[in-house]
């Protein structure tokens, strides 16, 4: 092939590679729950700035033609969860389960939730709480009894979580609530993404900057489809239900004024503060 069909046939897939991932960032739909003006909301980000919609997120909604600029208002959870879930040992890097046996499951409380840039305030008898950054999904449609093809066609999005971790309590309480669900234990956030391809995308974690986690979910064990189907079985999954995916790498204990931030592509950073009460 002579150099100049070779420098047109690298032209012509260049073009091709921008025309399939500029339609691809396209089909994402960015939405964000937050309080502006003494309400609560939700929107649509485009360019920092939300395209305020009323009605269900989920279902009808309707543009009101009100716009806030991203900065100037408080994010919220991305969703109203009834019910939140997480799965554990999901990363060989981290604490590896068997990839034929069901998935290592255990409930959150929708309490434990807070947003971006809220403060996480520790009960004061909490001295080794540990970060776990985490994909977190968002049931769109009610799921009972589906299979794994029907799966994906349930989850409406995906955010960013932290599934914050007191070892301690973990190791010897009964069952790990008050370890993985006291107040402010699940910052999710800050935005909801749609159509993003959240089987393989990269999550990074910082504790004070420096990156202390990071690896692409297309490592999880036990993927979306699976653990959204084995649910159902048991539990009737609503819209804004949450499933915490599973942490990798290693974590480490916090300390007053830490502040950790998970980062996916192609949704954003989570970002909180930790709070030590007073013992």
């Amino acid at each position: 092939m002579l150099p100049r069909q070779l420098a047109a046939l690298a032209l012509v897939w260049m073009v091709m590679v921008l025309i399939i991932t500029s339609a691809s960032a396209a089909e994402n739909t960015t939405f964000v729950r937050y309080h502006h003006e003494g309400e609560d909301r939700f929107g649509i980000i485009d360019n920092e700035l939300i395209h305020e919609h009323s009605g269900d997120m989920f279902g009808d909604m309707k543009a009101t033609g009100q716009t806030a600029a991203l900065s100037d208002v408080q994010l919220l959870p991305p969703a109203e969860a009834s019910k939140v879930f997480a799965v554990g040992m999901n990363f060989a890097s981290h604490i590896a389960s068997a990839s034929d046996a069901p998935p290592p499951v255990f409930l959150k409380l929708p309490t434990s939730l807070i947003g971006d840039k809220a403060e996480v305030i520790l009960p004061s008898d909490a001295s080794n709480v540990h970060f776990e950054g985490e994909l977190v999904l968002v049931i769109g449609k009610t799921a009972k009894n589906v299979s794994e093809s029907e799966a994906p066609s349930f989850i409406f999005g995906v955010t960013a979580g932290n599934d914050l971790t007191e070892r301690t309590w973990q190791g010897k309480d009964l069952q790990w609530m008050r370890a993985k669900a006291s107040d402010g234990f699940g910052p999710v956030g800050p935005m909801l993404v749609r159509g993003l391809d959240y089987n393989n995308v990269v999550l990074t974690t910082k504790l004070n900057g420096e990156i202390v986690q990071q690896e692409t979910t297309a490592n999880m064990i036990h993927k979306p489809a699976k653990v959204v189907s084995y649910l159902s079985r048991y539990f009737t999954l609503l819209p804004g239900d949450m499933i915490f995916m599973g942490t990798p790498g290693r974590t480490s204990s916090l300390n007053d004024g830490d502040v950790v931030s998970v980062s996916i592509d192609g949704i954003g950073t989570l970002t909180n503060r930790i709070k030590t009460s007073p013992r």
